[in-house]
């Protein structure tokens, strides 16, 4: 059922994509392939291809296309969504093919639909769809000799073939001929240099254009320090530098890093990890070519086969990174501040560096290959109730998670959170029609207080400033702290808390979507919007927040549940009693401040505290989880246990030189040396409490 279920994914995931560029308007379709469309849609190639500068491509490419001419643009945009759909899926199959052995037969059941529904998200792939790019066919081409029947001399057809089609792979036949198969390598250069001298023969002028006064495609398509160009000249450009000073540093930089990451791809080859070696190696071409668009980005995300870390938990760390980087974009990686924007701008190129010079994957004979360190985990939680839990098997880790992955894991949920709440429904008359519905019902509970205690902070400086104040601040540093101060020190709680965190989050979302409502500072019935002043209803504007987020995202109150789950952890975790107390008058106080601020409802506090109520229910209901688990010590390292060994050993002796007198009077018939092996009583309770310290 798994692996249907991931066959399904895939086919679906590839549909949406090929219906979302068939939708597209004719002249907004396959914008790459513009230089052939006519003035009356039909393909021609006439003139030069690079009158433009809109396409990139070799002249070999163009050749290529050429028996294309005679198609008309509407049926050529089907049959190459089409195309360039199987394209991706004949990819998946073969990389799925290629992975390293061995492979267990879970891995090689998953691996193709997971590789084909990976293809198909990533942004290189959506590029090439949404544009007509030719890129993906290049990949392909070197993927296929990775395959264990391709022979020597197809391996340097195929790659001379690629090389034509994109220069800087010539870098493969370097790797061939490195790795002692010097005969396919000559043949991918002799196969290289017979396709460009076809297309010189047939366009001169192009060929002399791309060659000679682009120098190999530099200067087409867009600027090349745009962030679009993900190579090392494109960075240098970007970060000021120009002129001699530029391509002296250039040159410097793209021999080291051809050099590092040609030996690590050697390395890899020799020890049988091919399809590893070509994804390093497409990244030290992405690095050093002049210009490396996005649908050029591919090889990048090949490069998760690749094994890296000691742990089994640490395993995930850069695949996860890699899939984030070539599937999402810059403001979801990463938070808008200008020093992690650069990183943001310039992921791709950073990934490709590190899959070329720095990660340390490992060998197939290191012992950590098919062994890594395994996570301790927990059996499934007993419960009162037979069904609980429901997903039985999911055994709960009791380790510190790994915190990169954490990290990323954290960034990706709250972009999703944000985006999600942004794009809520915001339409004003039924978020107003909503908030009449709640003081209405608030009126006949007799708990519409907003508008009287929000009179009275308005009319007091002190407290107005107060509130606004721990508004703005509290809701993000408390939470966060918290969850910081469980990583650390409570890493088994750290698990236990974080999920129903993230569960009432989700319920949040829900809340968001089917019930927008006006807070009451947006109602314009006398409210005072004691933090942004007067609110201009007329104006779509209105507000310093209405560009960060949706502004009728009230019910549930995220600032009293997130509040409430900090006031419950705290209360369960601090040691004292003081602060527990402190820890559960926070969300009292939060309730306070979102009334008085008029920011929320009453009732938005009580959603509040119902979905973290939801939230820690259904990790108890699904994960049989509900009460705090207790902290495991953790296990002694081999120099602790070596010390403790010694200590057993010490105390007995040290304990027999002091009663040295008492030696003498063992009784008769009893062996010395057993008497020298039992510790008196005293000296074994100083290592039984020794023990229990440790």
């Amino acid at each position: 059922m798994g692996l249907a279920a991931l066959w399904l994914l895939a086919g679906v995931l590839a549909l949406r994509q090929a219906a979302a560029v068939l939708r597209l308007p004719p002249d907004e379709r396959l914008t790459d392939l513009e230089t052939w469309i006519g003035e009356h849609g039909v393909l021609h190639v006439r003139g030069s291809l690079y009158d433009g500068d809109s396409f990139t491509g070799t002249p070999f490419s163009g050749l290529v296309l050429k028996p294309l001419t005679r198609a008309a643009e509407q049926s050529l945009g089907v049959a190459w969504t089409f195309g360039t759909l199987l394209l991706v899926v004949i990819l998946g199959l073969v990389v799925a093919r290629s992975l390293p052995g061995p492979v267990s037969r879970r891995t090689s059941l998953i691996a193709a639909p997971l590789a084909i529904s990976l293809l198909v998200l990533s942004l290189p792939v959506r590029n090439t769809f949404t544009l007509g790019q030719t890129s993906i066919i290049p990949v392909l081409l070197v993927v296929l000799t990775v395959l264990p029947r391709t022979s020597g001399r197809q391996a340097g057809v195929l790659i001379g073939v690629a090389a034509a089609l994109q220069p800087a792979l010539l870098l493969f036949g370097v790797v061939l001929w490195l790795i002692g198969r010097r005969r396919a390598a000559t043949l991918a250069g002799a196969t290289f240099a017979v396709c460009t001298a076809l297309a010189w023969a047939a366009m001169p002028h192009d060929s002399w254009t791309y060659w000679g006064h682009h120098i190999g495609g530099a200067g087409l398509g867009a600027p090349a320090d745009s962030l679009a160009n993900q190579s090392l000249h494109g960075l240098l450009l970007r970060i000021g530098l120009e002129g001699p000073v530029e391509l002296a540093l250039l040159a410097v930089l793209a021999v080291a890093v051809a050099v590092i990451g040609l030996r690590r791809a050697v390395h890899y080859a020799k020890d049988g990890q091919l399809l590893l070696a070509a994804a390093i190696t497409g990244s030290v071409a992405l690095a050093v070519s002049p210009t490396s668009w996005q649908h050029q980005q591919l090889w990048i995300l090949l490069a998760v086969v690749g094994r890296v870390g000691r742990r089994g938990s640490d395993r995930l760390v850069w695949p996860v990174l890699v899939v984030l980087t070539m599937s999402l974009s810059r403001t979801a990686l990463l938070p808008d501040i200008e020093i992690l924007g650069h990183i943001g701008y310039n992921a791709p190129l950073l990934a490709a560096l590190a899959a070329a010079c720095v990660v340390p994957f490992h060998s197939r004979t290191s012992p950590r290959w098919n062994d890594p360190e395994p996570t301790p985990v927990a059996d499934p939680a007993k419960s009162r109730f037979a069904w609980v839990p429901l997903l039985r098997f999911l055994k709960r880790p009791l380790s510190r998670p790994n915190l990169m992955l954490e990290l990323m894991v954290i960034r990706v949920g709250y972009f999703a959170y944000s985006w999600i709440r942004a794009h809520a429904p915001d339409e004003r008359s039924v978020a107003e029609g909503h908030g009449d519905q709640v003081l209405t019902l608030e009126g006949w509970l007799h708990i519409d207080i907003e508008h009287w205690f929000n009179a009275i902070v308005a009319d007091t400086s002190w407290l107005k400033d107060f509130m606004n104040w721990y508004y703005s601040t509290f809701h993000f540093l408390i939470p966060l702290s918290l969850l910081a101060w469980l990583y650390l020190r409570r890493p088994a709680t750290y698990r236990w808390a974080r999920t129903p965190l993230a569960f009432a989050t989700m319920l949040a979302l829900v809340g968001f979507w089917l019930y927008p409502l006006a807070p009451p500072r947006l109602m314009g019935l006398g409210y005072v919007d004691t933090a942004h002043g007067p609110q201009d209803l007329n104006n779509p504007d209105f507000g310093a927040l209405t560009k960060l987020s949706n502004q009728y995202a009230a019910m549930p109150s995220l600032h009293v549940g997130w509040s409430l789950w900090c006031g419950v952890v705290i209360a369960i975790v601090a040691p004292y009693v003081w602060a527990k107390v402190l820890g559960l008058l926070y969300p009292l106080l939060t309730t306070a401040v979102i009334v008085g601020t008029a920011n929320h409802y009453v009732l938005d506090a009580i959603g509040g505290a119902a979905i973290v109520s939801a939230g820690f229910g259904l990790q108890y209901v699904l994960l049989g989880v509900g009460k705090r688990p207790r902290e495991e010590a953790p296990p002694l390292s081999a120099s602790m246990g070596t010390a403790l060994a010694r200590a057993r050993g010490l105390v007995p002796g040290l304990v027999r030189q002091r009663s040295g007198e008492h030696d003498d009077a063992e009784p008769a018939g009893k062996d010395q040396s057993d008497a020298a092996d039992e510790p008196p009583k005293e000296g074994q309770a100083r290592v039984e409490r020794h023990d229990q310290r440790v």
